[in-house]
């Protein structure tokens, strides 16, 4: 009889040990699978996903810049506001994400989840703020800049509606972060689809007041834009809660955990910091433009747009690349983690050739997407071919910084950005619009580049030498086998 119960327990005990490294092994695919093959099914839904989404913005301002230069120039106005919105919603995912992945490498999947509770709980926090700054400060801000009528009351609705109903973006980022630091790259985007084409549809129907619809002009691009985002947070939503995950989510005895948040954000609060210099560097770029002519704000606007489309690419591919790196840094595999970069950076690095190229010999015709003014082609067409010549520069930079970023070191993100695009990019900008005129601001674009390349050169050096060069090599075999050297 003794002997029947040790059999019978050595067995259970076998199938517990064949299920853990079963377990272990299809959670392993960030530190198992060939690096380029596990970099297109991580990155190409996230590529895909970021072109619908640019391709909607160019849309949306086409559309608007049909209603006018000034309608044009409001949104653009408004725009350093959505920056702030996004940089917040995506810099918290970015902190989440990193933190998720690397427990996951860990082979720690309690902190995981922790954080991934933590996370749907900032999203409501960074709302309140958003909601409170809509209610009470849209106008104002927006006088800031113009006494123009037309201008302010375009604004003053846009920038309300997409501040005050801000939380579905801010869900929705969050939760999609969440499945992509555990591989799953496919569900976020069809959820960032769903909210990108419901918003090119809608745009013409209530910009231009289609199908029964009433006019609503630019407030009806607010209302599109705000219809996509709940309807792609609530796909989220149904995503994280009924289909299998690594990551469950559970309030039930929830307590914050101030270390968790902290490890979020001590990545997270870098990237929001260092996205939002982008919005605090196109109000002081507006303060300047404007003293020369809303034409001028209109072209800082449809560059933005046309350049998200080449940009666009590059941060699907880091949102890709972000928990592979992470994941082989926790696993301290050098090779891996060093390949990953390798191929990222020559991807990049061609995206952007191809995109300089588009600017320097289309510049007309994309400006003329916009509806643009004689004005306007005559400033445009000179900026778009001046700041395209950044892009190759830019491609090394954003790459550089996905892996400051993964491996937990978002502070030298903070640093080359805070280096481009306040350091330098505005001081230069009124230097230039000062002395030179509105056809040279455009030079402090790529003079920005090239001293944050040179900055985040000497960082990669850094951690290198400090954290990756003394790796002992990762045995494969171990990797599979779930343990960490």
């Amino acid at each position: 009889m003794n002997q029947l119960k040790n059999e019978f327990k050595k067995e259970h005990h076998d199938l517990k040990l064949n299920e853990s490294k079963n377990n272990t092994a299809e959670s392993n695919k960030m530190g198992t699978m060939p690096v380029g093959r596990l970099m297109i099914n991580m990155s190409l839904p996230a590529m895909f996903s970021m072109i619908i989404h640019s391709l909607y913005n160019i849309v949306n301002s086409i559309f608007v810049g049909i209603i006018g230069e000034s309608a044009l120039a409001s949104v653009t106005l408004i725009f350093p506001i959505q920056i702030f919105l996004i940089s917040l919603g995506v810099g918290t995912g970015i902190g989440l994400n990193s933190l998720i992945s690397r427990k996951l490498g860990e082979q720690n999947f309690m902190a995981a989840n922790s954080a991934a509770n933590h996370g749907m709980l900032t999203s409501i926090v960074n709302w309140f703020i958003f909601a409170v700054f809509g209610i009470f400060f849209s106008r104002p801000f927006v006088e800031v800049f113009s006494d123009n009528p037309e201008i302010i009351a375009y604004g003053t609705g846009y920038c309300f509606i997409i501040s005050v109903f801000s939380l579905f973006v801010l869900i929705q980022i969050n939760v999609e972060k969440i499945l992509q630091a555990t591989g799953n790259m496919v569900l976020p985007m069809i959820c960032s689809l769903t909210g990108a084409i419901i918003n090119i549809i809608l745009d013409p129907i209530l910009i231009f007041g289609l199908l029964g619809v009433p006019e609503l002009g630019v407030t009806g691009a607010a209302i599109a834009t705000v219809i996509g985002q709940f309807l792609a947070m609530c796909l989220s939503l149904y995503f994280l809660f009924s289909k299998e995950h690594k990551i469950k989510i559970n309030f039930y005895n929830f307590r914050i955990n101030w270390k968790v948040l902290k490890d979020i954000y001590s990545v997270g609060l870098p990237s929001i910091v260092m996205q939002s210099i982008s919005s605090v560097m196109i109000i002081g770029l507006n303060a300047i433009l404007i003293s020369f002519s809303e034409a001028a704000v209109a072209v800082l606007g449809v560059y933005f747009r046309l350049q998200s489309f080449i940009f666009m690419p590059i941060f699907g591919l880091t949102q890709g690349i972000m928990p592979i790196l992470g994941y082989n840094f926790g696993a301290k595999n050098k090779k891996r983690l060093i390949e990953t970069f390798k191929i990222a950076l020559k991807t990049a690095v061609i995206i952007m050739i191809v995109g300089m190229i588009i600017f320097q010999i289309f510049p007309v015709p994309m400006l003329k997407l916009f509806s643009a003014s004689s004005e306007m082609l005559r400033i445009g067409t000179g900026a778009l071919r001046i700041i395209s010549t950044c892009f190759v520069f830019a491609a090394i930079g954003i790459i550089a910084s996905t892996l400051f970023q993964a491996t937990g070191h978002g502070l030298f993100s903070l640093y080359v950005s805070l280096l481009r695009q306040l350091v330098v990019i505005l001081p230069l900008s009124w230097i230039l619009a000062r002395f030179s005129g509105v056809s040279y601001v455009w030079l402090a674009f790529p003079m920005a580049e090239l001293f944050a390349l040179t900055a985040s050169v000497f960082l990669l050096r850094y951690i290198y030498n400090r954290k990756i060069k003394n790796w002992g090599e990762m045995n494969e075999t171990n990797f599979r086998n779930g343990i960490n050297v």
